[in-house]
């Protein structure tokens, strides 16, 4: 019935076949095999227990479990089978198959091909030696043919435990253990050979083995060397505390971890000589207010510098505050206030910035002002950028000055530092992005300062700047001096018309608390246009009519308070000119006459063109005055005012 449940596959009614057949064992690997996710492998192992091999087999196949069969061939003595399998289908388990035919071999006594299975399995190190134990000429052989350091060492042990000191050696040079053979040669006295072999190879277990022994000897000397090579510098501290070597025992706590350093520091305190290694070593050990006491209880002032490099922020405030006294003390003020930041004592660090004048960089101003401090209130911070800001005016850095009135809100400050810099893309942008009346008004006034005749983008910025700053009365004193501008340098009285016309429409607008004075001003302005609508008016009209032109000219001359509206010299130069074109040069030299009698330290040639000089010299038979003075317009001083209006 139980070999039809293989057939069948029914395990369930194989369980009871053999609990009726009594067969606990087969019962037992039944159950065993239950783990198994695979019905045809728990079957096989029915069919193992019921000596039904050929099903087993075909079993293990059919469900692909060849790590099972692979044991089943193995558990049979299949050996052919099991290795054929494992190298083909179960390679996990190769090495394991190898092992296992190699124990079984040497269970039949074949140590040959036992061997090859060993060195298959890479057990060989271990398993052949331990084979070939009892056939030491074979295994001498085996060593010398494989040339692996592990046999070597293995093999230089079972030497050195026969007492074949020598031979040990030389397998334990041909395995590299040098730790080894530094211990026979200390067993055997050859103390300078092993210190060779330990000094060429640096092997920490070989140095470490010596360094015992010399200290066992008391050569404490070379004891703490080969610790010291050995990397156990806590024992060579030990010594060098015990018998006195501090000037060594300053290296090697250097050398080790902290621990070693603080009681390295601790010996040198104690004994109160070398205070300034102690100090060092407390500070190369983290214990840095431990170093700074005692730095300052023996005047260690060299120490302090090189351990006040390495405060910063999280530091005792006490101890920063203690440092950056020292160093005020000692003139040291830049090292002074960076302490007095860390310890966040801003105002005493400001303080010694401007009484020592030292350069606040913007590094150290943002260290003063850090937006997020939870030391400084907002208003005391405010009050800070302001301080540090009018420091660095002081110091002439206008860009950070502006930076950190800025931040403190106070724009008004920031513009005038801006300024002061000169830089004038910026003062237009700051302009721009504040928005202010009168930061627009202030940028305007700086902007007439520049070459604005020659650039016309500065001067739009500027009518721009003074209409955003709502400031009619400005705008119409820069259009004035737009208007005189053009009279002086270019004689355009066209363009100067315009100017003064715009200067009268902002005039207008302005809201001027003394009316009188804004009714003077609009008269003022509205005479000088009409006097020069009337010289424009004359020289339009030459080309039609010579005469009435003329007329209306010396009309104009008879005007009052002619100049600066139009200048003398203008018009006399038009009267000039003409005289000279109808050939009337008695009439041109009485007009250039009139006009040297006017105006007696300008230069006439300003006024009047070189060709009807030339003409007058010719015609008059007179020299001409050929200085090279250039007429200055009077005018200049008020366009001067005019231009730095606040």
């Amino acid at each position: 019935m139980a070999r039809m449940c293989v057939k069948t596959r029914r395990l369930d009614v194989a369980r009871v076949c053999l609990g009726n057949m009594g067969n606990a064992r087969a019962a037992k690997a039944l159950r065993e095999v239950e783990t198994e996710p695979e019905p045809e492998a728990q079957v096989a192992m029915l069919a193992i227990q019921l000596g039904m091999l050929e099903d087993a087999e075909k079993l293990f196949k059919c469900c692909q479990r060849y790590d099972l069969l692979n044991n089943f061939y193995q558990a049979s003595g299949q050996w052919k089978l099991a290795l054929e399998t494992a190298e083909s289908h179960d390679r996990i388990h190769l090495r394991t198959t190898y092992y296992n035919h190699a124990k079984y071999l040497e269970s039949i006594g074949n140590k040959t091909l036992a061997l090859t299975y060993y060195e298959k399995s890479d057990t060989h190190r271990v398993e052949v030696p331990r084979m070939l134990q009892d056939d030491t000429s074979s295994l001498e052989i085996y060593v010398n043919k494989m040339k692996d350091k592990n046999i070597y060492k293995w093999w230089a042990q079972y030497l050195e435990s026969q007492s074949d000191m020598d031979s040990a050696l030389r397998f334990y040079e041909s395995a590299q253990d040098y730790l080894s053979l530094v211990r026979v040669h200390c067993y055997m006295g050859n103390i300078q050979k092993a210190s060779e072999i330990a000094n060429d190879t640096g092997d920490r277990a070989a140095s470490y083995h010596l360094a015992r022994h010399y200290e066992g000897h008391e050569d404490i000397k070379q004891a703490v060397h080969f610790y010291t090579r050995a990397q156990a510098y806590n024992n060579a501290i030990r010594l060098c505390k015990e018998n006195g070597l501090d000037d060594q025992l300053m290296n090697l706590a250097l050398l080790s971890n902290a621990e070693d350093m603080m009681e390295a520091a601790c010996y040198y305190e104690e004994k109160e000589t070398h205070m300034d290694r102690a100090v060092a070593l407390y500070h190369k050990a983290g214990y840095v207010s431990k170093a700074l006491e005692l730095a300052f209880a023996t005047q260690q002032f060299s120490a302090l510098q090189l351990i006040a490099e390495d405060l910063n922020e999280y530091s005792d405030p006490a101890l920063l505050a203690r440092c950056s006294d020292f160093f005020i003390t000692h003139s040291q003020y830049e090292k002074a206030v960076e302490l007095l930041v860390a310890a966040k004592k801003y105002h005493q660090a400001l303080e010694l910035c401007v009484n020592q004048s030292l350069t606040i960089t913007e590094e150290l101003a943002e260290r003063m002002t850090v937006t997020d401090s939870k030391d400084l209130s907002e208003e005391a911070r405010k009050e800070l950028l302001e301080r540090i800001a009018d420091c660095c005016m002081r110091q002439g850095n206008y860009h950070l000055a502006t930076k950190k009135y800025t931040q403190a809100g106070n724009k008004l400050k920031a513009m005038r530092a801006l300024l002061k810099s000169g830089d004038t893309e910026k003062i237009i942008f700051f302009a721009n992005v504040c928005r202010q009346k009168e930061l627009f008004i202030m940028a305007a006034n700086y902007l007439q300062s520049l070459d604005w005749r020659k650039n016309p983008e500065i001067l739009k910025t500027i009518i721009g700047f003074y209409t955003k700053g709502r400031a009619p009365d400005l705008l119409a004193g820069f259009y004035e001096a737009c208007a005189q501008v053009e009279i002086d340098d270019y004689q355009n009285y066209e363009k100067a018309l315009d100017a003064l016309t715009e200067a009268f429409k902002c005039v207008s607008k302005a809201k001027d608390p003394s009316a009188g004075q804004q009714e003077v001003r609009l008269a003022d302005l509205q005479h000088r246009i009409t006097l020069i609508k009337k010289f424009v008016h004359a020289r339009m009209l030459y080309v039609e009519d010579p005469g009435e032109a003329v007329q209306l000219c010396e009309a104009l001359l008879e005007e009052p308070e002619l100049d600066p509206a139009v200048r003398i010299g203008d018009a006399y130069g038009f009267l000039v000119e003409h005289h000279c074109q109808q050939g009337n040069f008695q009439m041109a030299y009485r007009k250039l006459e009139e006009l040297q009698r006017l105006l007696p330290s300008q230069n006439v040639r300003y006024y009047v063109s070189p060709a009807s000089l030339e003409s007058l010299q010719k015609e008059m038979g007179v020299l001409m005055d050929r200085g090279d003075n250039r007429p200055i317009a009077k005018e200049d001083d008020e366009v001067e005012e005019d231009l730095n209006v606040s």
